[in-house]
C-alpha cells in the first residue's frame, strides 16, 4: 500500500499536502479547497497510487466531495511528469506548464497541455476559487515556472519546481549564462517580491524560507551556481 500523505499546512480555507514519490524522492503537492473541494495538483512525478492516496486524503480535508481540476507542472524534465499521462487518463483535469515546456511535456508524456502560462499569469481553477501566481524562472528549463499561493491564513507559499532549494538554485549543468538567466528571476521574481517569510516547496527535497536563504544570494554569485 502506499504511504499516506503529509499534511504540510491547515489554514482555515486551504489545506496543502505532499507525498514523495520515486527514487528521485520528487515531491508531488496538492492544494485542497475545503468550502469548494477544488483540488490543484502540482508535479505529477511518479507512482499513480500514490497519487491516488494523496488526492483522497486530500479529499477527505474538505467540506463537499473533492475534485482535481487542475494539474500544473513545474517544468519538463521526466521526472517531473512520469504519471502526468495515468492521472489525466483518471481524472480529466486541466494541464497547465510554461509554455516554452509545453512541447517536451508532450513529447515525453503524450499529454498536450491544456493552458499554457508566462511570467505574470495568474492560474485560476474551479471557477476562480483558487489562485495561484505563476512566476517564470528561467535557466533550469526555459519554461520553469514557480506557482505561488499568496496571503493564504497570513502565509505565502512558493511552489518552485527545481529552480530553488535549500542552499541554491537548480541545476543548470555548469552554463553560465543558464545560471545568471535561473539566479536574476530568482532574485528579480521571488526575493525582491515576497517577504522573508514566504516559504519555499521545491520539487525535492526539505522547505525553506526566503528570509533563510536570502544571506546566501551573493555567495550563490560568487561560486557560479
Amino acid at each position: 500500500m502506499p504511504e499516506t500523505s503529509t499534511l504540510l499546512r491547515d489554514f482555515p480555507n486551504y489545506t496543502v499536502r505532499r507525498a514523495v514519490v520515486s527514487e528521485m524522492a520528487n515531491n508531488v503537492y496538492l492544494i485542497t479547497k475545503k468550502d469548494t473541494g477544488a483540488q490543484i495538483l502540482i508535479d505529477a512525478a511518479d507512482d499513480i497510487a500514490a497519487i491516488n492516496s494523496l488526492l483522497l486524503d486530500g479529499a477527505a480535508d474538505a467540506q463537499v466531495p473533492a475534485t482535481l481540476t487542475t494539474i500544473a507542472t513545474t517544468h519538463q524534465h521526466w521526472d517531473h511528469v512520469r504519471a502526468l499521462a495515468d492521472l489525466v487518463k483518471a481524472s480529466g483535469a486541466t494541464t497547465v506548464s510554461g509554455v516554452e515546456d509545453a512541447s517536451g511535456i508532450q513529447a515525453g508524456t503524450g499529454v498536450a497541455i491544456d493552458q499554457t502560462v508566462v511570467d505574470g499569469d495568474e492560474l485560476t481553477a474551479a471557477g476562480g476559487s483558487l489562485r495561484l501566481s505563476c512566476i517564470g524562472l528561467r535557466g533550469h528549463t526555459p519554461g520553469s515556472i514557480a506557482y505561488v499561493l499568496a496571503d493564504v491564513g497570513g502565509a505565502t507559499l512558493i511552489f518552485s519546481g527545481d529552480s530553488l532549494f535549500p542552499g541554491g538554485v537548480g541545476n543548470t549543468e555548469g552554463d553560465p549564462a543558464r545560471f545568471t538567466s535561473l539566479l536574476d528571476d530568482v532574485q528579480e521574481r521571488l526575493f525582491d517580491r515576497y517577504d522573508d517569510d514566504a516559504v519555499v516547496l521545491p520539487g525535492h527535497g526539505a522547505e525553506t524560507t526566503l528570509g533563510a536563504e536570502r544571506p546566501s544570494l551573493g555567495q550563490w554569485r560568487e561560486r557560479g551556481w
